[in-house]
C-alpha cells in the first residue's frame, strides 16, 4: 500500500493493514475500533476511547479476546520528563497526596474550538483523562471521587481517593482566558514536593515516540502495556463518576 492512498470505504483499508491509527471523535472511534480489532488489527486510540462506559467495555472486551495490541494516547506520559517524573516517585513512594491544574481557552477559539464533542463534553471529556491518568499513576489507582463540582465557564473541581490512601485534587476547565495554557501536576509527601509543569516536550515528539512504541509493542507481540485499552477503559469510568457526583 502506497502512502498517501485514500480508501472509500473502512472494510476496504482494514483489507489493506496491519494496524490502523485513529483520529475520530469518541463516538465515531469506538464502532471502528470494534470492526479494525474483530478483523484482528492492531489499534493506535484516542481518548476517550468511546462515547460512554459501556462503548468502552465493549471495545476492552474484543481487545482482550482478540489478543492484539492497543495503545491509548495519552500523549503527556510519553514525555521524558514525565517519565523521569513518575519514576523518581515510585522509586522514593511514600506520597500522601497531589495536585493538578488544566486552565486553558481552548474551547474559546483556535484549532479545538470547532469539535462538536469536545464542545459538549468541555475539559471533562477532552482533557479529564490526561489529568486522571497522571494522579492516578503518581500517586496509585483511583477508587473513588470523593467530591465533583461544575461551575461555568466550564471549571471542574475534583476530589479523587486513590488505592494507597493518598487523596488528589484536580482542577479543570478549557474556557477560561489563558494563554499560555497552564498545565501543572504535583505531588507531596515525606520526601517533599515534586512538580512536572508545562511541556518540556514538543507534544507532536511525544506523539512520535507513542507511535514508535506502539510499532515495537507490535513487532514483539506484546498485546498487554500500561496505557492499553484497559487504560481507556479505567479513564472512561473516572470521567463518569466525576460527570455522576457532579
Amino acid at each position: 500500500m502506497g502512502l498517501g492512498r485514500v480508501f472509500g470505504d473502512f472494510g476496504e483499508l482494514l483489507s489493506e493493514v496491519d494496524a490502523v491509527a485513529f483520529a475520530v471523535p469518541p463516538g465515531v472511534q469506538g464502532g471502528l475500533a470494534e470492526r479494525a480489532v474483530r478483523r484482528g488489527k492492531h489499534v493506535f486510540l484516542e481518548k476517550p476511547v468511546a462515547s460512554d462506559v459501556p462503548g468502552a467495555e465493549r471495545l476492552a472486551g474484543v481487545v482482550g479476546d482478540s489478543g492484539v495490541v492497543s495503545l491509548v494516547n495519552l500523549v503527556r506520559r510519553f514525555a521524558p520528563e514525565t517519565i523521569e517524573w513518575l519514576g523518581d516517585l515510585h522509586r522514593l513512594g511514600g506520597w500522601a497526596g497531589g495536585n493538578a491544574r488544566w486552565l486553558s481557552g481552548a474551547l474559546l477559539g483556535g484549532d479545538y474550538s470547532g469539535s462538536a464533542w469536545r464542545q459538549e463534553g468541555g475539559a471533562l471529556a477532552d482533557v479529564g483523562p490526561h489529568v486522571f491518568d497522571l494522579l492516578d499513576a503518581a500517586l496509585g489507582t483511583v477508587v473513588e471521587v470523593r467530591g465533583a463540582h461544575f461551575v461555568e465557564p466550564d471549571l471542574w473541581n475534583v476530589v479523587l481517593g486513590h488505592d494507597t490512601g493518598a487523596t488528589s485534587t484536580a482542577t479543570l476547565s478549557m474556557r477560561l482566558p489563558m494563554r499560555p495554557t497552564i498545565t501543572e501536576v504535583s505531588v507531596y509527601g515525606e520526601h517533599g514536593y515534586r512538580e512536572v509543569v508545562g511541556r518540556a516536550t514538543d507534544p507532536s515528539d511525544s506523539f512520535a515516540i507513542a507511535m514508535d512504541r506502539f510499532v515495537e509493542l507490535i513487532e514483539r507481540n506484546q498485546p498487554g502495556h500500561d496505557l492499553d485499552v484497559r487504560r481507556g477503559l479505567h479513564l472512561a469510568r473516572i470521567v463518569d463518576a466525576v460527570w455522576k457526583a457532579g
